[in-house]
């Protein structure tokens, strides 16, 4: 698309937003796969259309109020990625772009106080932890009604980590984990699972003390000056010598691998390129390594989730449908519509209830069309949005980790 965006005037994230609008030769594959123009029926309320609005603000032709409305409505999803014939980097747009209008652009006092708890709660899990139980007892705004929806009744009881867990048996790799915020406090089962699968495969792991947020739910509402106090703390905190670093939620791999963007510009742009490369999910880790443990046999139907910042943002779907495989009986069962987004998308609860609550109901009524027992996925995001709605529909479908399915096909040792 030809544009005349003055990169020069934009800061380091200029260059890579103008050859993401220059890449969209406007065929609009990209409509199908986008769950908001399935939602909302509109031109602007795509992905195509969206580049043309920020195309428009960055050419200075557009005010940024303008746009607004339908980039707030963009899920982050990328589903519009691997959809895109012309291989369009959608994700070095929208985000910059929200880092970018941030700082142009006033938002209600009642947005930003909602912005603001988010911001000082989820990547937090001592705060949020608080602020999830306070929820629960205490009335709270009704703005915060949605995200309240997503925490159960009763939290999991807290669980902490040691800094390191020698492998079982003979030593095959060194690995540091990424722990996530939200996940410490609303499943921290997943944590204590990964570990233990890792281990009795023979790998060693690393749970760097100084480590932080991924910085995910800043980079991806704008918040750019904390999106990069994140990455650098990680940056800091993660030992050199690891054979990987590894996640186990989707959304949080998807943003260390996009610090090299939201460090561009800055002295530890360097350090942060060559960070991601060492950054991936715990399933393609094991994929791999192969899987050492013998599984026990079952007779679970369970339906895979491909979680958009997994499937659609690090290219990983193959990976763990394979390691569910290896477990011996287990019919693993494919969700129609599996491309499209649940809903969840960090914060998007709060700031977009009526599409997500609707792409989440969707999505429970999908899963339990297969006749699965559970379902399984790799994000605590969609974990949370899947569990909601299945209940809602009053589901009894179990929402398991990845993880949490093979520690558990693991024979004891």
């Amino acid at each position: 698309m030809l544009h005349s965006i003055p990169t020069d005037k934009l800061g380091p994230l200029g260059e890579p937003m103008a050859k993401a609008v220059s890449a969209c030769v406007h065929c609009g594959f990209c409509l199908s796969a986008c769950p908001t123009y399935r939602e909302l029926g509109q031109e602007m309320d795509t992905p195509r259309g969206r580049i043309v609005l920020m195309k428009e603000v960055l050419e200075g032709k557009m005010s940024f109020e303008a746009a607004q409305p339908h980039v707030d409505r963009c899920l982050g999803c990328l589903a519009c990625e691997p959809a895109c014939p012309s291989g369009v980097p959608y994700r070095d747009l929208i985000s910059p772009f929200r880092a970018l209008a941030a700082g142009k652009m006033k938002r209600g006092w009642l947005e930003r106080l909602r912005r603001f708890l988010a911001a000082q709660t989820v990547p937090f899990p001592g705060r949020f932890r608080l602020a999830a139980w306070l929820g629960k007892h205490v009335p709270a705004p009704s703005m915060m009604k949605p995200m309240l929806e997503l925490i159960p009744d009763e939290l999991p009881p807290k669980q902490t980590w040691e800094e390191c867990y020698p492998a079982s048996g003979e030593k095959r790799a060194r690995v540091a984990l990424l722990l996530g915020c939200a996940q410490q406090v609303l499943d921290p089962d997943i944590n204590t699972a990964t570990i233990e699968v890792l281990t009795r495969n023979g790998v060693e792991v690393v749970i760097p003390r100084s480590q932080g947020c991924c910085g995910g739910l800043a980079w991806h509402t704008g918040d750019l000056e904390a999106a990069r106090s994140f990455a650098r703390q990680n940056l800091g905190a993660f030992p050199e010598d690891v054979d990987a670093i590894l996640t186990n939620a989707a959304g949080c791999g998807s943003a260390m691998h996009e610090y090299h963007l939201v460090l561009r510009g800055t002295p530890d742009e360097t350090r942060a390129e060559a960070f991601r490369h060492r950054v991936m999910d715990v399933s393609v880790f094991l994929a791999r390594l192969g899987l050492r443990e013998s599984l026990r046999e079952t007779k679970l139907k369970a339906a895979y989730h491909d979680a958009c910042h997994l499937s659609n943002a690090q290219n990983v779907r193959k990976q763990p449908r394979d390691l569910l495989k290896a477990i011996p009986g287990l019919q693993l069962l494919e969700i129609s519509d599996a491309h499209l987004c649940c809903g969840s998308a960090g914060s998007y609860n709060m700031d977009q209830p009526d599409i997500a609550s609707s792409l989440g109901e969707q999505k429970a009524k999908n899963i339990i069309a297969t006749g699965a027992e559970a379902v399984v996925t790799g994000n605590i995001g969609c974990m949370t949005q899947v569990n909601l709605h299945l209940k809602k529909l009053g589901s009894p479908i179990q929402v398991k980790h990845t993880m949490q399915v093979i520690r558990d096909a693991m024979l004891p040792s």
